[in-house]
Order: structure tokens, then C-alpha cells, then sequence
């Protein structure tokens, strides 16, 4: 047989045997076993699994708010209140970050707390419809906006940013609600809400009913001093004067001294 029809017999009969090979996923000098199996190799590029940095981690359904520790009521300091509120309600000072509960005998518990942020303060009238303890935390749609990574909601515990207890203000979505952050309280930081520390919230709860009024104002007027005028003196007249005549000659004796200077009642 000539060379060149034997040379691509060869040839086909080869590229057939390889073929089958490769589909098979095994070489043919593998003696049959396919315990050397060879697979293609697959790239895929880098960049599919990078996530752009422009866009944040997006929030879970639900997230646990972690463990849900008891807590004592702590009551704060008792100050001289002498504005014109009513006993058993609530004055909140934004400008002074001071929560006041009005006692009797112008006395107020006054509770430091944290307030609105730039933008979300508020002022105005309220009355506390609802008490939670441990409360669930839903963000508002605005608020997931700003931060895609807020959860749709959030069980109470530690981690739950409402605290330990929260005091709802009328329909509103505003509310005095305890912190695990106590860092903030005496700041602005809030989304009009108002933080208390948790054993202090869980104190206000206590001795706060249902359909308490909350007063909302930006500062307190100072406490007004009475000025009194100066009493004026009426002039005291000071004795006449003595004049005394000089000595004519020294006296001889204390006596005649004595009776020479003589006082005038």
C-alpha cells in the first residue's frame, strides 16, 4: 500500500480513538479504568463574584434581637420643677435632653435622655397609648431606604435599638423607649424618637399610666426671679454734738474733773 493513503488512515484513526476519549472523559492509555478521569477544565471570570461596593448588603425578613436580661427600675434625681404642668405628667425638654415626670410640691423626676437629630425634632402634644416590654422593632419604609440593611423586623433583646421597654406616643410612630447604647443619651442621634437608659425607662414605665400627657417642648423658660426694690432707711438724727469750753486752769482732783465734763442724756 502506498505511504500517503497509509499515513492518513493512521491519521483518522487517531483523531476517532481521541475523540472518543475525550467524550468518555478518560484517556485511551489509561487501560480502560476510569479512575483517571480527566475533566475539561472550566474558567469562570473573577469578576462574577464580586459584589459592587456601591451597593450595601440588603436586610433580612426577620433578625433576633438577642438575649432579654432583667433589668432593675432605677429612678433618677428629684429637682426643684416650678413650671406650670401638672402632677403625674410628662414634660420632655429637647434643648436640655431632660425628661421631667411632675411631681406634687413643684418636684419633677428628670430622666437625661437623647433626642432627635437635626431634622427630626419635633414639638407639640401627646399621650402615651401603649407600653411594651422588650418591644419588636419595624423600621419605617423611609428609614429602610436610608439603610437597605435594616431587617423588616427585629425581635426584642439586647440588640433591638428600642431597649428594654418602650412608652408609645398617641398614633405616632414616636416613642420613649430604653437603649443599649448608653453612650448616646445627652445627644442628638435619634429619628424623633426619645432614648432613656433601660433601668430608667423601666422606671418612668412604672409609674406612668395609660393616657399620660407628654408635653413636647424645644427648652424651658428659666425660673422667673422676683426683684425686690431696696428698702430705703428712714435717717437716723445723730446726737447734737457737745461742744466742751476749754479748761481754764487744770483741775485740782478727779473730782472737780468729773463735775466740769458732764454728759447730756
Amino acid at each position: 500500500m502506498p505511504r500517503r493513503p497509509l499515513l492518513a488512515l493512521s491519521c483518522a484513526a487517531f483523531l476517532l480513538a481521541d475523540s472518543t476519549a475525550y467524550a468518555q472523559q478518560w484517556f485511551p492509555w489509561s487501560n480502560g479504568s476510569h479512575e483517571r478521569a480527566w475533566h475539561a477544565p472550566y474558567w469562570e471570570p473573577e469578576w462574577r463574584h464580586l459584589e459592587p461596593r456601591a451597593n450595601p448588603p440588603q436586610g433580612g425578613e426577620i433578625r433576633e434581637g438577642g438575649a432579654r436580661p432583667e433589668i432593675a427600675p432605677r429612678a433618677p434625681a428629684v429637682v426643684r420643677f416650678t413650671h406650670d404642668y401638672p402632677p403625674s405628667s410628662i414634660v420632655i425638654d429637647t434643648g436640655g435632653r431632660k425628661l421631667y415626670y411632675v411631681l406634687p410640691d413643684q418636684q419633677a423626676y428628670a430622666y437625661p435622655i437623647s433626642v432627635g437629630r437635626e431634622g427630626f425634632s419635633w414639638t407639640g402634644t401627646e399621650t402615651i397609648s401603649r407600653k411594651q416590654a422588650w418591644p419588636d422593632w419595624i423600621p419605617p419604609p423611609e428609614m429602610r431606604e436610608r439603610d437597605p440593611s435594616l431587617p423588616q423586623r427585629m425581635t426584642g433583646g439586647l440588640q433591638n435599638p428600642l431597649g428594654a421597654m418602650a412608652l408609645y406616643l398617641g398614633e405616632t410612630l414616636y416613642r420613649i423607649h430604653g437603649t443599649n447604647d448608653a453612650n448616646s443619651i445627652g445627644r442628638a442621634q435619634s429619628s424623633g424618637c426619645f432614648r432613656m437608659l433601660n433601668a430608667n425607662v423601666l422606671h418612668l414605665a412604672s409609674i406612668t399610666e395609660i393616657g399620660t400627657k407628654v408635653t413636647v417642648v424645644a427648652s424651658l423658660p428659666s425660673a422667673t426671679v422676683v426683684a425686690r426694690a431696696p428698702m430705703r432707711r428712714s435717717p437716723v438724727a445723730s446726737p447734737p454734738s457737745t461742744i466742751y469750753p476749754p479748761l481754764s486752769e487744770p483741775p485740782s482732783d478727779y473730782r472737780a474733773l468729773r463735775e466740769q465734763f458732764t454728759w447730756e442724756r
